[in-house]
């Protein structure tokens, strides 16, 4: 099984026109970053890959996750985890909930929260369960986002400018864990940035996108 994310002569176009096109594969626990000026598609070549392509947009080419042919697969079926510039989190779930909105179905209420409090561990929470989301700071509900995101057993991890609203200091914690816990879980992390620093500090390819029209 070819493991990874490949995308296999990819071009989106937007209301019939070529948007822009790419061919690459990335390994377990690289990083391919992809940079260009707004309007170029690089949100839109996450959607692609999540399956949530907007109307406007077509796309042809093959999506291929861990040796899968996902380029149709309903975006539920696809495996695909992604972050984005906000944290997301449900402002009416506690930390825990949050966390358990991600896990997969199935598993006893012990085995759940056993995960959920080792996921917590491992991003320096322990005992953050019950916490309300609000009363975390930035880098917590970042890292509260990312576990809830591994929760999902992805096999592939899409990152849109998820770094970009953060301080300096801050940014630069919070991007470290991202591609930690990504290399541990042997993830291909495709991410989408402005940032030349965030491209630099990911460590892998860099893929600049022009305008095709």
């Amino acid at each position: 099984m070819d493991r990874g994310l490949t995308l296999r002569d990819v071009t989106i176009l937007k209301n019939g026109a070529p948007l822009l096109s790419l061919s690459r594969h990335i390994g377990p626990g690289e990083v391919l970053s992809v940079m260009g000026p707004s309007g170029v598609g690089k949100s839109t070549l996450l959607a692609f890959i999540t399956g949530t392509l907007a109307q406007d947009f077509s796309a042809t080419g093959t999506i291929i996750l861990d040796g899968m042919d996902v380029t149709d697969a309903p975006a539920y079926q696809r495996r695909v985890g992604i972050l984005f510039q906000d944290d997301l989190l449900f402002p009416h779930l506690s930390v825990g909930a949050n966390l358990a909105f991600g896990l997969r179905a199935g598993g006893s209420k012990v085995d759940r929260q056993t995960r959920i409090d080792e996921a917590l561990a491992e991003v320096g929470l322990d005992g953050f369960a019950d916490r309300d989301p609000a009363t975390l700071s930035g880098g917590q509900k970042a890292r509260v986002a990312l576990m809830r995101m591994l929760l999902s057993d992805p096999c592939g991890l899409l990152l849109d400018e998820p770094f970009s609203r953060l301080d300096t200091a801050l940014r630069a914690q919070v991007r470290e864990l991202v591609f930690a816990r990504a290399k541990a879980r042997a993830l291909p992390v495709l991410m989408v940035t402005h940032d030349a620093e965030d491209a630099a500090a990911a460590g892998g390819d860099i893929v600049t996108l022009s305008p095709l029209h």
